[in-house]
């Protein structure tokens, strides 16, 4: 005989380990947003970043994104139970229960305001708070269930990290901070497109109006091409306002040439690997071109 739904909920609740709850914190993308925090930290001073400043901001920084991560999952764990890609998350799986996973998102939270209240300032917290709030309200809750153009809108709260870093040292908002807030912010539509369209089937039996679900696939190549164009042009404000020099010319141009390939290589093709391969170079794209901002700013090379 089968075993009511309810006992093997109750089951797999039982079986939830340490690493359930360190999966629902979206590690690989938290850390990535840490990357971009610490490069926001570097480039806001001359000097180098103090260590209270730097270990207290990234924690808080790490722990409300990580929140904002966990609400996430508790938000869409009936989505992410009819997709192939999360199916297996640990509260769509039953292995956490809603409550369990908000009490858990509740504590990262408060542990992670509270340092940067105490140990960086004001700012930095309510701008990570105001963060949380963007990603896990606004857009989990409403725009990505209300249109297509939700990662696009949504996608501040993703952007934020390098200005948290810049006002964890200097408390202040810096044009500079901002121009490393819209490379992100325009990066994210053809990072997160290409991999709508590989997924575009589970979107769409998810009843999620993505892109390529509303629109179809061949407007979404076009737009993710367009964005990744529009990236160029965005990527090349810090060398033309004076904030970066020629390693960071160089680099994040051969960067941008290498997404543009994957954009149009995706535009052109029928074949939906290429979507993951464009979604995968992204995420490589963003993570070398912060690494490039910071020997950049160490190491400054002009004609």
């Amino acid at each position: 005989m089968n075993k009511p739904a309810s006992v093997a909920v109750a089951v797999n609740q039982q079986q939830a380990s340490w690493h359930d709850y360190y999966e629902m914190t979206k590690p690989k993308v938290v850390m990535l947003l840490l990357l971009t925090a610490l490069v926001g930290m570097c480039l806001a001073t001359p000097d180098w970043v103090s260590w209270q400043v730097l270990v207290a901001g990234l924690l808080g920084i790490g722990m409300l994104s990580s929140s904002a991560a966990v609400i996430n999952h508790v938000v869409d764990h009936q989505i992410d139970s009819k997709m192939a890609r999360t199916v297996n998350r640990p509260v769509a799986k039953g292995k956490v229960s809603v409550t369990h996973a908000l009490i858990f998102a509740a504590l990262l939270a408060v542990v992670g305001y509270v340092l940067l209240e105490l140990y960086v300032n004001r700012l930095t917290a309510l701008l990570t708070l105001a963060s949380l709030v963007g990603y896990a309200v606004v857009y989990t809750m409403f725009l990505k269930r209300a249109t297509p153009q939700n990662i696009v809108i949504g996608g501040l709260a993703g952007a934020a990290p390098p200005l948290l870093g810049w006002t964890a040292v200097t408390g202040e908002i810096h044009a500079h901070a901002l121009l490393l807030v819209l490379i992100i912010f325009t990066w994210t539509p053809p990072h997160f497109w290409a991999l709508a369209i590989h997924r575009h089937k589970d979107y769409a039996r998810a009843k999620v109006p993505m892109l390529p679900v509303t629109h179809g696939l061949k407007f979404t190549k076009t737009s993710v091409l367009l964005y990744t164009v529009l990236l160029c042009l965005v990527c090349l404000l810090p060398y033309l306002t004076g904030m970066t020099a020629l390693i960071y010319l160089v680099g994040s141009s051969a960067l941008n040439a290498g997404f543009v390939y994957y954009a149009w290589k995706l535009k052109r093709t029928t074949d939906l690997k290429v979507a993951m391969k464009t979604f995968k170079y992204s995420i490589l794209h963003l993570m070398l071109l912060f690494i490039v901002l910071l020997v950049d700013h160490y190491i400054p090379v002009t004609l």
